[in-house]
């Protein structure tokens, strides 16, 4: 069985007091808490291992190299990837998408189309409007139902031989839903098209292997599972990353550079132009290595257990209305409470030591759909507990008391 009491004593935020309330951390899916390990991990290598990498000869530069390509390897076992080159450090999620629709991007021709969801987060609309306006391309979107699952019944219309990419979230982070990714991926491929999941919301909640899902592409943001901010991975299978024209150039993506010609380095370097963010990848690993350890089955298990019991006592207060109600969830319960304001809530909740996450999650296509400005998101991780869902509820109705009085 799960003990998140045993797992919350490694993250040293979780002991923090505001005033006389404890910190109640509900907005893990904006970004998750880091456990020790990781804290130390940081300061270890600024202390003890700092140097640039894949140039020198001296044992600090031979030694970062070695952690950073081990912190590759690691994500690759993680991720099951074929291949370490098939890894690329990014800046997160949104550097991932971008890099994608720059450099996969250049292979599409104007009339070809490109299939994403009406709820996907805005770094997975945005990258593809600017592609498309900039080659030609057509846009399409996945409709959702208002249960907040994607409206699978227009699929075979909306996909034909002219797509070339569908990019999705693996889980909504504005509504908790589940995707049926090994489904819109079989169907994808059929058509000739290849598939972008984005997994920021994923990793942290259930198992993910990319060969078994055959997925073209994957990204995730390193700071949403427990490692630093301002990292993140692309994964892309080997053919495709060696057919991309490289995204950015300068140091480490060539090979050979005259006044008339450069010739691009071998993946992953081809992707990774310039001094990367290296304590960040480095300590990435870690953070994976210290996730690969935990049981995600009980994990997922346990989260879901939390989720329901959150619901259940949610919808004990008068006007609460949840947003998302898929029969596939993730820990993310996004809602509204008649007669209030979600920012006044959320406010009042902070006065009380809670932290959620208010307004319209950068998903404002899911607000539009709703007809509503933002909600009141709760987003779980498995350092959580009933305790704090039952002093959530307390103050919550306290809190909805104060406005409607």
């Amino acid at each position: 069985m799960f003990n998140a009491e045993a797992i919350r004593t490694q993250f040293p935020i979780l002991k923090t007091q505001l005033g006389k309330y404890p910190l109640i951390y509900f907005d893990n899916g904006a970004t998750s808490q880091k456990p020790q390990v990781v804290i130390d991990a940081i300061t270890h290598y600024y202390t003890s291992q700092n140097a640039n990498i894949h140039r020198g000869v001296h044992h600090l530069s031979q030694l970062a190299t070695e952690l950073y390509e081990n912190a590759r390897t690691c994500i690759q076992t993680y991720l099951g990837a074929r291949h370490s080159h098939e890894i690329i450090f990014t800046s997160g999620t949104t550097g991932g998408i971008n890099l994608v629709a720059h450099s996969f991007g250049k292979l599409l021709k104007p009339g070809d189309e490109i299939l994403i969801t009406e709820m996907e987060h805005h770094s997975n609309i945005v990258p593809w409007q600017m592609l498309a306006e900039e080659r030609g391309l057509v846009l399409r979107y996945i409709p959702i139902t208002p249960r907040g699952e994607l409206d699978l019944s227009t699929l075979d219309t909306l996909l034909n031989e002219r797509t070339k990419l569908v990019s999705v979230a693996h889980i909504s982070n504005s509504l908790g839903t589940i995707n049926p990714i090994q489904q819109l991926i079989s169907k994808a491929h059929a058509k000739g098209a290849r598939v972008l999941i984005d997994a920021a919301q994923s990793l942290q909640h259930v198992a993910v292997n990319v060969q078994q899902l055959d997925c073209d592409f994957m990204v995730f943001s390193g700071h949403k599972v427990f490692g630093p901010t301002g990292t993140g991975i692309l994964y892309g299978k080997e053919e495709l990353l060696n057919a991309m024209p490289p995204y950015q150039g300068g140091g480490d993506m060539i090979k050979t550079v005259s006044m008339t010609q450069t010739v691009y380095n071998d993946l992953p370097h081809k992707f990774e132009a310039g001094t990367p963010n290296i304590s960040g990848g480095i300590v990435l690993g870690t953070a994976i290595e210290w996730l690969s350890k935990l049981d995600i089955a009980a994990i997922a298990a346990y989260e879901q257990d939390l989720l329901d019991y959150a619901t259940h006592k949610l919808m004990e207060i008068d006007g609460a209305e949840i947003y998302g109600t898929a029969a596939h969830k993730s820990s993310i319960l996004s809602f509204l409470v008649k007669d209030t304001h979600p920012y006044d809530v959320g406010t009042l909740l902070n006065q009380q030591g809670i932290a959620v996450r208010t307004g319209h999650h950068c998903a404002q296509p899911v607000m539009d759909y709703f007809k509503i400005p933002g909600t009141i998101r709760a987003s779980f991780c498995f350092y959580n507990t009933k305790t704090e869902v039952d002093f959530f509820i307390d103050a919550l109705k306290r809190a909805v008391h104060m406005l409607r009085s």
